[in-house]
């Protein structure tokens, strides 16, 4: 019988899978960093025979060619995509023995791309569940505005008839394996569970459950930004990404992080927002390393840029490291770790406000202050602070420039975005108070929002 094992990696939302029999194993969608793969099939006593990828992505480094390479595995990548590395073609219809006991029907699932594929297992003469990739999420589909707005509509009704074909090719019991969906910024609308089936999507998914047009207008209505990074991953993943060097990042002292704050380089403080407002180096910006840390980095900082990790221990660059791998073509250029006073070595240190909404609607009363939402687009559309300025995170350091003297409040929905945000106009020589809390508390505040 088949066991299937998830491995999630939630800070970009995704999950990839391994399955087998006890003896061979198949892997469905892995990341950049594969040594979590080969440690699950060691410890479960498998051996990887198949890998396949069910599209070229477009948020994340795909691990498959050099989990290819290092096993020998047949690696099962659509024949119609141009990848310039070895694999075994295939395409919708085939069907893989990966062994005795398991094999995969091939399906054709265009919409999040136009060759995307799903895999359908099949165990002991069953129907053992569907790896839908960027297809048929919970609740939900996977974007189809990735490839450019020219295909945007032909993928949309693309992507309803392959959430069609899923639910009349497959039994209602079948469970539902998807690559996206839980946090990715590749899901087109908010994903509603954590498991499913083919039967429970029939009842919740909007495009199963929604006529075509009713579901193009309400997709299409929901599409937001996308992270600035994802121009990058799908030339990659074509070209084959390289096994990533995971090995400690070469340890700068405070002269050198000085000297790379001064060139204009991005210096990275992985500290969560509370310790690093009480004491930081001037110019670092505020990344912590919790939620989604690497598509935040990946979406502020221009890819391929030189960075500098500072942490406050080894373990905490590692695992920085490690998530920044799965987006980004090269190491950190360096890393520190200690703590502030180490990495500024006599520097004085610079402090940041973290404040409430009740606090800035004091503020507002009490005279004129800039407040900006540093949310993405359709956020800021749904409500927002009236009279506030709109800079999304990810066009705060190109457009600073545009805003008023004097103190700056900047907010977004929960203080992540405010607290890079905030740390970036520090950098930049502006007096900012980062709001570090729910926007949900913001009228109860008395702030007035638009549309109101």
């Amino acid at each position: 019988m088949a066991e299937v094992l998830t491995i999630e990696t939630p800070a970009l939302g995704d999950r990839s899978y391994l399955v087998h029999d006890g003896t061979a194993a198949l892997v469905i969608d892995p990341q950049r960093d594969t040594d979590r793969v080969s440690a699950l099939a060691a410890a479960h006593g498998v051996r990887i025979t198949h890998i396949a990828e069910t599209h070229i992505h477009n948020d994340y480094l795909s691990g498959g060619p050099a989990l290819a390479a290092a096993t020998g595995a047949a690696y099962l990548v659509n024949a119609a995509d141009p990848v310039a590395f070895d694999r075994t073609p295939i395409a919708g219809g085939d069907t893989v023995e990966v062994s005795d006991a398991l094999r995969v029907r091939v399906l054709a699932t265009p919409g999040h791309t136009f060759t995307h594929l799903s895999y359908v297992l099949e165990s002991g003469g069953q129907v053992a569940g569907v790896f839908t990739g960027g297809s048929l999420l919970y609740g939900a589909t996977g974007r189809p505005d990735l490839l450019g707005p020219e295909h945007t509509g032909a993928l949309a009704r693309a992507q309803y008839a392959s959430a069609h074909h899923l639910a009349a090719a497959l039994p209602d019991s079948a469970p539902v394996f998807p690559t996206h969906g839980f946090g990715s910024f590749c899901s087109a609308g908010p994903v509603g569970s954590r498991e499913s089936t083919i039967g429970g999507e029939k009842l919740a998914n909007p495009a199963l459950t929604l006529t075509e047009r009713e579901y193009l207008d309400t997709l299409l209505a929901g599409l937001d930004t996308w992270p600035a990074y994802y121009a990058h991953m799908a030339p990659a993943n074509l070209a084959g990404p390289a096994v990533p060097d995971l090995s400690p990042p070469r340890q700068a002292g405070a002269a050198e992080v000085r000297r790379r704050l001064d060139a204009g380089e991005w210096v990275i403080d992985l500290r969560d927002r509370l310790a690093f407002a009480a004491g930081f180096l001037p110019g670092s910006v505020c990344f912590p390393l919790e939620g989604s840390f690497a598509s935040y980095v990946g979406w502020t900082v221009p890819w391929g840029a030189p960075l500098t990790l500072l942490g406050e221990t080894p373990a905490q660059v590692a695992q920085a490291q490690r998530e920044l791998a799965r987006i980004w073509a090269d190491r950190p250029a360096a890393a520190a770790t200690g703590g502030p006073a180490a990495w500024a070595a006599g520097t004085p240190l610079a402090s940041l406000r973290l404040a409430k909404f009740g606090d800035l609607a004091a503020a507002l009363a009490a005279g004129s202050v800039t407040v900006v939402d540093v949310r993405r687009p359709l956020e800021w559309a749904e409500s927002h602070i009236a009279g506030a300025w709109h800079i999304p995170l990810y066009d705060l350091a190109a457009r600073a420039g545009e805003l008023p003297p004097g103190e700056v409040w900047v907010h977004c929905q929960s203080g992540y975005r405010s607290g890079v945000a905030a740390s970036l106009l520090a950098g930049r020589g502006r007096r900012a108070v980062c709001v570090d809390d729910d926007f949900g508390n913001a009228a109860a505040a008395g702030l007035p929002l638009e549309p109101a």
